[in-house]
């Protein structure tokens, strides 16, 4: 608030000291924080006071829209897409007893359907692949043995 660093505060507690003396200075640091505390609590009753006549003057629904036109003109594109994104919005609540409406849920079950049947493709594929695995895998362990075994024989 006064913006007193360290060494101000120093000063001011050592010419405190010299001028009040070490037997009245609790007393005196004591009312000058009251009144410090009483001067912030009025502050801010003064405040929350002119706050509230700002809301019941209406001056905050002013400055709302003086908010909302400074950031139409520092930010024209940002401004036109959420008009475009408000207005996209409008076009997809759709009522479903329309046409519109009953098209859009054969769409959306049609396109369950057919993440259903890629999802199952991919797994059977999935299952054909591993089981080719293990068939090769097999197979190379079978000849690994029968060339293991024609070793012994040799030896």
């Amino acid at each position: 608030m006064f913006d007193l660093g360290m060494t101000e505060m120093l000063v001011v507690g050592v010419v405190a000291l010299i001028v009040v003396g070490p037997k009245d200075l609790p007393v005196m640091f004591r009312r000058v924080g009251q009144f410090v505390g009483k001067a912030k609590g009025m502050a801010r009753e003064f405040s929350s006071a002119m706050n509230d006549a700002a809301d019941q003057s209406g001056v905050r629904d002013v400055t709302q829209g003086l908010n909302t036109s400074l950031k139409a003109a520092t930010n024209p594109i940002g401004t036109a897409m959420d008009g475009v994104k408000e207005a996209a919005s409008s076009i997809t609540d759709l009522d479903p007893d329309s046409e519109t409406g009953k098209l859009a849920a054969k769409r959306a079950e049609d396109v369950k359907r057919i993440q259903a049947g890629t999802a199952r493709a991919a797994a059977e594929r999935k299952a054909r692949e591993a089981a080719e695995a293990m068939a090769k895998a097999e197979e190379l362990e079978a000849t690994l043995q029968e060339s293991l075994a024609a070793k012994k024989a040799d030896t």
